[in-house]
């Protein structure tokens, strides 16, 4: 799969935004905002500095994107307990913005960070615009990812190689 954003069919409110996610994963997928209430909820109060807008303060509800992904089976070697870290997350915006995480940030094993898929903003749903990336712990809001079409799971990154 590509990095291309698809709709999964009209409404009277217009096109539903899909995620695909992609890479190194045993079963890659194409959600929607709907799908990705399936996942249990979460959610975050946070404070944000915007380079355009000064200081943000939202409440966002998703699913973790650790469970999302480790639902869609990443390519980890099951006898390496540390192969997980050489793993990156690329995340891609209908805009064009773009974020990296590292897989070890997201894991409860390692980083545990929290970080959202949201799918609610302020209580409003966001099946049109799709999910956004949210990094709770983050103090400037540069990796919050709006209207997320691409995920990307790369295990092949080797700073040596």
């Amino acid at each position: 799969m590509g990095w291309s954003l698809a709709t999964a069919g009209e409404s009277s409110a217009g096109p539903t935004a899909e995620v695909v996610l992609s890479g190194d994963l045993a079963r890659p997928a194409r959600l929607t905002v709907a799908e990705l209430l399936v996942w249990r909820q979460h959610s975050a109060t946070v404070a944000f500095e915007c380079a355009t807008s000064g200081v943000q303060q939202h409440t966002f509800t998703g699913p973790l994107l650790h469970d999302v992904l480790s639902d869609a089976g990443p390519g980890f070697d099951p006898g390496r307990r540390k192969d997980r870290l050489r793993f990156l997350i690329a995340v891609r915006g209908v805009d064009g913005h773009r974020a990296v995480l590292s897989w070890a940030e997201i894991d409860p094993d390692f980083g545990r960070a929290p970080v959202l898929l949201a799918v609610t903003l302020d209580g409003n749903r966001l099946d049109r615009a799709g999910p956004q990336l949210v990094l709770p712990q983050d103090r400037c809001g540069a990796r919050y990812v709006s209207g997320i079409q691409a995920i990307r799971v790369d295990g092949r990154y080797t700073a040596w190689a």
